[in-house]
């Protein structure tokens, strides 16, 4: 790691952390340390970065704003890496929505109403980064990403990049062609439609309000912990099986919202591992179906 770190800091200007506890940078307030932890400000950092650790043979993973993501109590051997300020960008060009990775997909939503452009309402519910978003086709109230996506940035494992259209990405339910080649999104751009802001402004009201009623977001929590079997929604399945309100240690099922499990006390990531297990045994006894996790493990069990 000395070597790596010498490394570093000759060809990278951009943080460097060493043990630094991921439960800081995810929602789910859990997660040990990871060995390498480097924020990069812009791409050639970035690239910089992704050479240096591929000279050393030191494996990595990215992070965006840690919802959707377990990270394991002990940890991430290798690094994590996060996007910087650098890739927190936005423009417009006519119809053209252009988003940095690290771009909030909530006041992405935002911003593009304001501006008049219908399409991206649906994502005024999901606490994600841009990147994210495309990585694993985010979406809600009907939509997602795929619909409106025109082409995505993207920095490989190899360190080259390249840029690819709607078709290249192998969109599927919560899935991207990112799933089976592992890069780093730096860069998105939308494709939206003219409308009207005053329209605009109220679905996401009517959204916002919503989410407020039936998401537990006041607690510590990652969103969704199961994808919706076809034909069926996981909450509706979680719910009728009793299991609103199971606990194992700190992790709890939401009363509120059953496909939701927060962090109520101090809760570990093996806490949640032994709640999710359980909940999608009680529904497979019970129905027959066995769900599929929507959060992302990262990290050693």
């Amino acid at each position: 790691m000395e070597q790596l770190i010498a490394d570093l800091e000759r060809s990278y200007s951009g943080i460097i952390k060493l043990a630094e506890p991921l439960a800081a940078h995810t929602t789910w307030k859990i997660g040990g340390p990871a060995d390498l932890f480097l924020v990069p400000e812009d791409g050639e950092q970035l690239a910089a970065a992704i050479a240096a650790l591929n000279r050393h043979g030191v494996p990595w993973t990215v992070l965006g704003r840690g919802s959707n993501t377990l990270a394991s109590d002990r940890g991430v051997r290798g690094a994590v890496i996060k996007l910087g300020k650098g890739f927190d960008t936005l423009r417009f060009d006519g119809n053209l929505v252009v988003a940095g990775g690290s771009y909030s997909f909530i006041k992405l939503s935002v911003m593009a109403g304001k501006a008049g452009l219908t399409g991206l309402e649906f994502a005024s519910g999901i606490p994600g980064t841009v990147g994210g978003a495309v990585y694993m086709n985010a979406g809600a109230h009907h939509s997602d990403v795929s619909r409106i996506l025109k082409s995505a940035s993207i920095v490989w494992e190899d360190g080259t990049k390249e840029t690819y259209g709607n078709e290249e990405l192998g969109f599927g339910y919560r899935h991207s062609v990112l799933h089976e080649r592992r890069g780093i999104v730096t860069e998105a751009t939308f494709a939206l439609e003219p409308g009207d802001r005053k329209e605009i402004a109220a679905m996401l009201a009517s959204y916002k309000d919503r989410r407020l009623r039936t998401q537990p977001l006041q607690l510590a929590c990652a969103g969704s912990v199961f994808r919706n079997p076809p034909g069926d929604h996981a909450a509706r399945l979680i719910e009728a099986a009793g299991l609103k309100g199971a606990r194992e240690g700190g992790a709890v099922v939401s009363e509120l919202h059953a496909n939701f499990i927060v962090n109520d006390d101090h809760a570990t990531a093996q806490d949640v591992l032994a709640l999710m297990e359980r909940v999608r045994r009680t529904v497979n006894e019970r129905f027959g179906i066995l769900m599929a996790p929507e959060v992302l493990l990262m990290g050693e069990r």
